[in-house]
This record gives C-alpha cells, structure tokens and sequence, in this order.
C-alpha cells in the first residue's frame, strides 16, 4: 500500500516521477488481472504467448520473422513461442507458395476461442477500472493521457 504524499513540498521532477510510476502500476495491475484468467484458466498461457496469439489475431498471415521484429525478440525464442502455440493447436501455419522456406502463420479456431475469452476479461477489467468515473471524468483522463503519450512521442 503506497503511504499518502505530500505534495506541497515536491519538486516538479517528483511529480513526474510519481505520475508515470502509477501509470505503470495501473497497466502492470491490469495486466496481471487480464492474463490471470488464461493462466489460471484451461489454456494454461503465458503473458508473452497470449501476446503472441494477439499479434497473429491483428495481423493473419505474418511470419515468425514479423512477430520477432515486432516484439523484440530473437528468432528462436520466437521460434519456441510459435511451436508451442502451434503444438496446442492456437496457431495454423501454410508454407508461403513464393518461398517454401517461409511460413505464414493464423489464430486457429481454438486460439479465436482464447482470444475471446480475453477480450471479455478486458472488457470487464475496463469496467471495473473506470467504476465512480463520471463521463466527464473519463474525458479528462483521455486527454490527459494523450498528452503523456505526445510528450513521450516527441523525444
């Protein structure tokens, strides 16, 4: 539990400090609250494979090479992700017909499942999150956090 602050005395870089650390603490909690369901739930899937399953379900079609440079990550660990995902059946790949060395990659109908269940979970986490926000409220937020963001964008 975080101890009440005391403003007054704070200098505008405590401010910032204290203002981006509760937005992560927001997007970490609900985070941990979404994935939950699937952890806990009969898919049994990590944090990183449901974003895996996410990324195919955005973009039908992408090949592992796409999901590593969208994500950062190495190619074999890409490559273990995606056959595990693969291996339970979440993720349909077809050889691309210009270079058989290259695989195309699709949510399976068990996958569209897992990310139905996700997005329920996300809606309800969403209700939840904004519960005693009036709509003018949630209107400030919005912009408030558009301007975070244009400021982070501008660096």
């Amino acid at each position: 539990m975080r101890k009440p602050v005391d403003t007054v005395n704070q200098s505008p870089l405590q401010h910032a400090e204290e203002v981006v650390e509760a937005i992560h603490e927001v997007m970490h909690l609900f985070r941990a609250r979404q994935y939950r369901v699937l952890k806990e739930g009969p898919h049994d899937l990590s944090h990183m494979e449901a974003k895996a399953l996410g990324f195919f379900a955005r973009h039908p079609g992408a090949t592992p090479r796409d999901l590593a440079q969208s994500a950062g990550r190495d190619k074999g660990q890409v490559a273990r992700l995606i056959g595990g995902l693969r291996e339970r059946g979440f993720l349909d790949a077809h050889a691309d017909e210009a270079d058989r060395r290259s695989v195309h990659l699709e949510v399976s109908a068990a996958g569209k499942e897992v990310q139905a269940v996700l997005q329920k979970q996300r809606r309800r986490l969403s209700t939840q999150a904004v519960k005693g926000l009036s709509d003018a409220e949630c209107a400030s937020l919005m912009v408030l956090l558009a301007r975070v963001k244009t400021n982070l964008e501008g660096e």
